[in-house]
């Protein structure tokens, strides 16, 4: 009799305690992780998908239970041999902006969208041909991520992003033991240019501290922001030097605003806005040589649908980091808003209570923290043996190659291999040096997404990275 009711107490108890993580919002986390193991998370098909042979994953990985934060990822999986490639984390910078719109659906991952949102196509030059890719919606807010905690959306910053971040790499790896010792790279490019040496650095200190290390061998950033003064400096030295703005103008920048501090100038920011109103011109500011994506009636549709700026610096003319968008950014934001999409994906089970964007303007606005400088974590790198490569699409305007170069010349590095032309298909690629430590290469003809550009440049460009060898001379 007295086992019956201690039965019925602890069931009362477990109930109780099930209706509290339901009304905090914690319990509906955990219904997104059911099914048990990878299995649950398999793709089948996507929507309008050709037939692959590689395998594809995607789901939720909760970051923080108390607060109901749970990452949103797809994995796909190298189309040959994925067990002996290495894993590659990518993310896509903002902040606020989504891996799955950018890096998986128009840069990077195997499929692209096509024009009227009913399918997909295979990109020849994706990167899990030699990789496994998986894509990372980070922070909490940004595209299928979600919190429970709405204050979450107005106080992230670049801290937390790293820790939740690491979380989510840790408890992923349980998820899928298979990859728990295999070589791990990050990448990623414009304001993952904090994110990816953050998160490297987080790995860093973590394998410090367990029994089990994250097998970390390299990073690698594309037309990353990088150095609040250098950034400033350079973009506005590039804006000159091709001809987008006057002497006048570029002259009056420098000697007004105050790039070192960061110091908010009404004079600074008409400044800005002056230059990108009466100098720029119709132009892409993320590949100046490329069309906008026009409505129409022939206006652009290019500068009202980039309105977010980089927080904490409100002079800059950083529009939102995505990237490029002849319209490849609307065939995205119809398609993973397709209920039956976002079924196969195992997304949104939890009814996100605002549509699935490319970036969320309320993360971009309410930034917290960000990094003044990464430079001294690419010290820390460099100083462990993780492998560091810079690379650069020199026809963006936004993280221009003038700005990173700035920035990486503050380091002082040694130079092993001088500047010189590298190839691709008998084609001047870009420039590349190699210096101890590092490798910086640009990409020639490339805006701010570089594989959405040059896909073939890219892929070497990835190939020799993943080697560890510098670009090839010929």
């Amino acid at each position: 009799m007295m086992e019956q009711r201690q039965i019925f107490v602890l069931h009362v108890v477990m109930i109780f305690l099930l209706i509290l993580l339901a009304s905090h919002g914690c319990y509906s986390v955990k219904a997104e992780e059911k099914g048990g193991g990878e299995e649950g998370d398999r793709i089948l098909k996507l929507p309008g998908q050709p037939t692959v042979s590689f395998h594809q994953f995607s789901g939720y990985v909760t970051v923080n239970q108390l607060a109901g934060r749970a990452l949103f990822y797809w994995l796909t999986e190298a189309a040959q041999n994925p067990l002996t490639k290495p894993l590659v984390i990518w993310l896509n910078g903002g902040p606020g902006c989504s891996s799955v719109a950018y890096g998986a659906s128009e840069e990077i991952g195997p499929f692209r969208i096509n024009k009227t949102s009913s399918g997909l196509y295979i990109n020849k030059f994706s990167w899990n041909t030699v990789a496994n890719l998986l894509f990372l919606e980070s922070p909490a807010g940004v595209g299928f991520s979600y919190t429970n905690r709405s204050s979450d959306l107005l106080d992230t910053g670049d801290r937390r992003t790293a820790k939740d971040s690491l979380e989510f790499v840790i408890r992923w790896l349980e998820r899928f033991p298979r990859y728990k010792n295999r070589e791990l790279y990050i990448a990623g490019e414009s304001y993952a240019g904090h994110y990816v040496p953050q998160l490297a650095k987080e790995i860093m200190t973590y394998n410090t501290k367990t029994k089990h290390p994250i097998n970390l061998k390299g990073i690698m950033v594309g037309n990353a922001v990088t150095d609040n003064y250098y950034d400033n400096l350079g973009t506005v030295t590039y804006w000159w030097s091709h001809a987008m703005i006057s002497d006048q103008t570029y002259h009056q920048l420098i000697s007004t605003c105050d790039f070192r501090h960061q110091k908010e100038s009404d004079e600074c920011e008409s400044l800005y806005s002056y230059a990108m109103d009466q100098e720029f011109g119709n132009i892409d500011q993320y590949n100046i040589y490329a069309p906008p994506c026009n409505k129409s009636d022939g206006s652009s549709a290019a500068t009202s649908s980039r309105t977010i700026r980089l927080p904490h610096r409100p002079h800059l003319a950083f529009r939102k980091y995505s990237g490029y968008d002849p319209c490849t950014e609307k065939y995205a934001e119809i398609y993973y808003n397709r209920p039956d999409v976002q079924k196969a994906l195992h997304a949104n089970k939890t009814g996100i209570p605002y549509k699935w964007t490319a970036c969320s303007e309320v993360l971009n606005r309410n930034w917290n923290d960000t990094d003044v400088s990464i430079l001294p974590i690419y010290r820390e790198l460099m100083a462990h043996g993780i492998r560091v490569w810079v690379f650069s699409g020199d026809v963006d305007s936004v993280v221009p190659v003038t700005a990173t170069r700035y920035a990486l010349a503050q380091l002082k590095m040694t130079t092993k291999i001088p500047w010189y032309p590298w190839y691709v298909k008998k084609q001047v690629g870009g420039w590349t040096e190699v210096y101890e430590g590092l490798t910086f290469a640009t990409v020639r003809g490339a805006g701010h997404e570089v594989p959405l550009f040059k896909p073939r440049a890219a892929l070497q460009l990835f190939k020799s990275f993943l080697e560890g060898k510098p670009l090839p001379k010929s």
